[in-house]
């Protein structure tokens, strides 16, 4: 079964090929995905990257974490569960942000 892990604190420039070349010293990899800003399109300095196997994803934490890659220390860990998206309240709207006790309407 396949298993993602974060890679964080990635140089800008990092690409999709070089971390599946880096990770694949530890086993197969399934999927490589440098997360990257909407707005800009700029990497964000963060990725995800699958591995077929939990033991091969093992070996690829204690491999990378605090390896380093293109002069930056690579954080590697298990990735977390992804939050729901859906309703955001913010907690703001057109009446700036906070419930003054009075509507426009």
């Amino acid at each position: 079964m396949a298993k993602k892990l974060y890679v964080g604190n990635l140089a800008y420039t990092v690409r999709e090929d070089e971390l599946q070349e880096l990770f694949g010293q530890a086993g197969k990899v399934e999927s490589v995905k440098i997360i990257n800003d909407t707005m800009t399109g700029r990497s964000k300095g963060f990725a995800f990257v699958e591995m077929m196997e939990e033991d091969e994803a093992q070996k690829a934490k204690e491999m990378f974490n605090g390896y380093t890659f293109k002069e930056r220390k690579l954080v590697v860990d298990d990735a977390r569960p992804q939050r729901e998206r859906g309703d955001r309240d913010f907690g703001g709207g057109r009446r700036g942000g906070k419930d003054r006790g009075y509507s426009r309407y």
